[in-house]
This record gives C-alpha cells, structure tokens and sequence, in this order.
C-alpha cells in the first residue's frame, strides 16, 4: 500500500480517480479547500484534508507532505482572473512541487493538458493564454526539479463515459473522458516507477487498454 495525496481532491477527474486508486489499496488523501466538500470525497473510500495549498506556508506545507509516497496535482483556478490563474496553476503547483521534494516524495504526477509547453504558441490577446503560459511554467518548474515525475497530457476533457481505453501515440489533441483521464492517473499511480518516471503522456481517447497505452502490459 502505498500513500497518496490529490491536490484538488473535489475536482470531476479527482472525484473518479479517488476511488480507482483506493479499490487499487493505496491510502489516499484528498484535499479540499471547502469543508462542505468532505462529505463527498469522503464516498470515494479517500480521506477528505481540508487544506488550502495556495495559501498555506511552505513549512507547513512540506508537514502536510512527510511520508507521502505520491502526490497528484489535479487542482486548477477553473477560469476567471488572469491573476487566480497564476496564483493557483502556476505559484501553489510549483510551491507543493518544492515542498513534496523537501518532504521526500517519490512521486509527483502532474494533470497538465495536450499541448502544453512554454512554446504553446497561445497568442497573449487570446483568453487562453494565461492558463498556457500557467501551466507551461509550472510544467518546466517540475521537470527541472529532483522529483520523480510524471506529466499527464490529457486532450479536451469531456463528461462521457469512461471506456478504459486511450491513444497515447496521437500527435494531435481531440478529446478524453474525465473516467479515463482517472484511470490513466490510477495506472501511473500503480505502475513500477521504472515504467512512468519522467514520462509525459499525451492522450486522447481511444481503443488500447489504459494499462497497456502506458506500461505496455
């Protein structure tokens, strides 16, 4: 058994992950900013942590951290001001980045987007450019850390059905189930470290297993 923590533990993708990864005997952890959020993260089988990341000290942050095996960055600003955009997908990504690896982490798996990078190519007038340029710079912050990391690139996020099944071979996005962006995140989580350490996997839905998409079992 392994020890998890999803930041943004009340999200739609972490809200489907939780219990994927607590049927797979993990212990997970889930943080939420919003203590009326407990109750349903608690019908996951996950523990619901009301802890706001983006506001909490580094110091106690690296606390709320020890011992942890896996950290799963699902969390995001959801839109709005350019300012809450960075505040929370790049600045509270990037603190509990620093923080997991002062607390000794071994995992730090990140839920970026397909065709994230600093060369996103988003121009600034579009309203899109702020959360690319967000998560670009928190995407670099990781990979240039000590952790060990992996980086999820799923394409656009649809409410559909999970069918367990993905293309991580795809050069462009199209779109994925929230379902299976979950249980791409329980099978990195689950995975010999070996298999998924400073990996980043773009993906769209598709027709090979999940398990066989990312580890080729």
């Amino acid at each position: 058994m392994s020890k998890v923590v999803i930041v943004g533990g009340h999200g739609k993708v972490a809200l489907l992950a939780a219990p994927l990864l607590v049927e797979a005997a993990h212990e997970v952890r889930s943080l939420v900013r919003n203590p009326d959020q407990c109750d349903e993260v608690a019908e996951t089988g996950a523990s619901p942590e009301v802890a706001d990341v983006e506001s909490m000290s580094s110091a106690d942050l690296v606390d709320l951290l020890r011992d942890v095996d896996t950290v799963v960055w699902s969390a995001g600003a959801g839109g709005g001001s350019p300012e809450r955009t960075y505040a929370v997908d790049r600045d509270a990504a990037t603190k509990t980045m620093d923080a997991a690896q002062e607390a000794g982490v071994n995992h730090f798996v990140m839920v970026s987007y397909f065709g994230a990078s600093l060369g996103h190519g988003v121009p600034e007038d579009n309203p899109f450019f702020h959360y690319a340029q967000a998560k670009g710079q928190a995407d670099q912050h990781l990979r240039d850390s000590s952790l060990n990391w992996t980086l999820l690139m799923p394409s656009a996020l649809t409410l559909d059905e999970a069918t367990g099944e993905i293309d991580a071979t795809a050069t462009a996005g199209e779109q994925v189930s929230r379902g299976n962006v979950a249980r791409v995140i329980e099978t990195v989580v689950s995975a010999d470290p070996a298999e998924v350490v400073g990996r980043e996997i773009p993906f769209n839905d598709g027709t090979t297993p999940v398990r066989e998409a990312i580890t080729g079992a």
